[in-house]
C-alpha cells in the first residue's frame, strides 16, 4: 500500500493564499486518486493555548513589527511541531511534505524514524526574510533579516528532498545556499483544477484585473501608474483590484491624485477572486519578483491573457507575444502602450485566449501536474 502523505503548515486549512491553494489543490488530487493524505497545522494543538498566544501578536506588533513577526514564526513552529510529535510517535512510515522552512524544522525534530521522509515545497521568493521585508515587517538586511536566512540556511539541506515550483527558485536557492545542491529535487510547477470554460455567458466589462495583497511587494502603485499613462495616451484602461491590505489607502489616494479615481474599481478581499477574471480581457501583474504566481495561471485556465514583467519565475508561466506580454517595470507609458495594442486588436486577443488555454491545459492543470508531485513524493519514501 502506498504510505500515508502528510502536509505539514504553519497556515490555516483556509485562506486564499499561494500556499493555501497549493495544498488544497493537491489534497483533493491525493483523495480523488485514492491516496492517503492528512493535512497537519498548528490549529490541531489545544485551541485554549493556541488562540491566546496567536492572538497576543497584536499586541506585540504594536511595540514591535519585527518581534511580531518573531512571535508569529516562533509559537506557529512550536505547536505544529506539538502536533507533529504526537502525530509520527508510533513511526508510521510516510512522507511529510512541509509547506515552508519552518513546518520542514518542526518536521525534522517531530519524525522518530528514517522512514519517516521530509521534503518541503519552495513557494518563497528568494527567501522568507525577503518576502516579510516586502509586506514591510521587517528590515532588509537586519539583524532578524540575516537570522531567518541563517535559519533556511541550517535546515534546508537536511530534508530528503526539495520541490520547486519554478527553476528560478531553484537557481536563487542552490546559489544562495551551495548545499542545498545535493538534495534530490524536482521541479513541479504550481497547479490548479480546470475551472472549464463559460466564454459564451460571460461578459467582459473591464479591461485589466490585479489580483494579490495591497502590500508593497505586490507593487500596486505601478498598476495604477499605467492606467494614469492610457489616460495621458487618450485611451484610457480600466482596472479592478481585488485585495485588501496595508496599502489600501494609500493606493486610493493616489489614484484621486492621478485623477484616475473612475477608471480604478477597489474590489476589496473577495473569497474566490479568480471567478471574477473571466469578466476582465486581460489580467496584469506587477509585483516585481515572483516565484510562480498563481493569478498569471488562473488567467490561462480562464483563457485570459496576461501583462507581467519578466521577472522570477514569469517567462516559466508564458511567453512574450503568445499567452501574453511582457512590460517594463520601470516605464508605464510602455507598458500601457504595449497592453493597450493588444487589448484593441481582436485578432491578436483571440489568438491569445486560445494559447492561453492551450498553455493552462498542457502545464498547469492538476490532474496532470500533481502526478508528477506525487510520484516524487512517493519515490523518495526511503525503504
Amino acid at each position: 500500500m502506498s504510505k500515508k502523505i502528510l502536509i505539514a503548515t504553519i497556515m490555516r486549512p483556509e485562506g486564499e493564499t499561494g500556499v493555501q491553494t497549493h495544498f488544497r489543490t493537491f489534497i483533493a488530487y491525493l483523495k480523488n486518486a485514492g491516496r492517503q493524505c492528512e493535512l497537519i497545522t498548528p490549529f490541531e494543538a489545544p485551541l485554549w493555548q493556541v488562540y491566546p498566544i496567536f492572538g497576543l501578536r497584536k499586541l506585540v506588533n504594536l511595540f514591535s513589527r519585527e518581534t511580531g513577526v518573531w512571535w508569529y514564526r516562533y509559537w506557529h513552529a512550536y505547536f505544529l511541531q506539538y502536533v507533529l510529535k504526537r502525530r509520527l510517535k508510533t513511526g508510521e512510515h510516510c512522507v511529510i511534505y512541509a509547506q515552508c522552512p519552518l513546518s520542514a524544522q518542526a518536521a525534522l525534530n517531530a519524525r522518530v524514524s528514517n522512514k519517516q521522509t521530509v521534503m518541503m515545497v519552495v513557494h518563497f521568493n528568494i527567501s522568507q526574510a525577503d518576502e516579510w521585508v516586502g509586506k514591510g515587517l521587517i528590515s532588509n538586511g537586519g539583524r532578524y533579516y540575516r537570522a531567518i536566512q541563517d535559519f533556511e540556511a541550517d535546515v534546508l539541506p537536511k530534508l530528503d528532498g526539495l520541490v520547486f515550483v519554478s527553476d528560478f527558485m531553484r537557481r536563487e536557492l542552490f546559489g544562495r545556499i551551495p548545499a542545498t545542491a545535493g538534495v534530490p529535487y524536482r521541479i513541479v510547477p504550481n497547479f490548479l483544477p480546470d475551472p472549464g470554460m463559460e466564454t459564451d455567458t460571460v461578459e467582459v466589462n473591464t479591461d485589466l484585473i490585479c489580483i494579490g495583497t495591497l502590500e508593497p511587494r505586490k507593487n500596486q502603485r505601478y498598476a495604477l501608474d499605467i492606467v494614469a499613462a492610457s489616460v495621458r495616451i487618450g485611451r484610457p484602461l480600466s482596472l479592478t483590484l481585488v485585495g485588501d491590505g496595508p496599502d489600501r489607502m494609500m493606493l486610493e489616494s493616489l489614484a484621486q491624485e492621478l485623477g484616475i479615481r473612475q477608471q480604478v474599481s477597489f474590489a476589496g478581499f473577495m473569497r474566490n477572486a479568480a471567478d471574477l477574471i473571466q469578466t476582465h480581457a486581460g489580467c496584469l501583474h506587477v509585483a516585481r519578483l515572483e516565484n510562480l504566481p498563481l493569478a498569471l495561471i488562473e488567467a490561462l485556465s480562464r483563457s485570459v491573457p496576461v501583462f507581467a514583467p519578466a521577472v522570477g519565475g514569469v517567462p516559466e508561466v508564458f511567453a512574450d507575444g503568445n499567452e501574453g506580454r511582457f512590460i517594463p517595470l520601470d516605464d508605464a507609458e510602455t507598458a500601457a502602450r504595449i497592453i493597450i495594442g493588444w487589448l484593441d486588436s481582436p485578432p491578436i486577443m483571440e489568438k491569445a485566449k486560445l494559447a492561453a488555454r492551450s498553455k493552462f491545459l498542457s502545464h498547469f492543470e492538476a490532474g496532470q501536474v500533481a502526478a508528477s508531485l506525487t510520484d516524487f513524493l512517493s519515490n523518495q519514501l526511503q525503504t
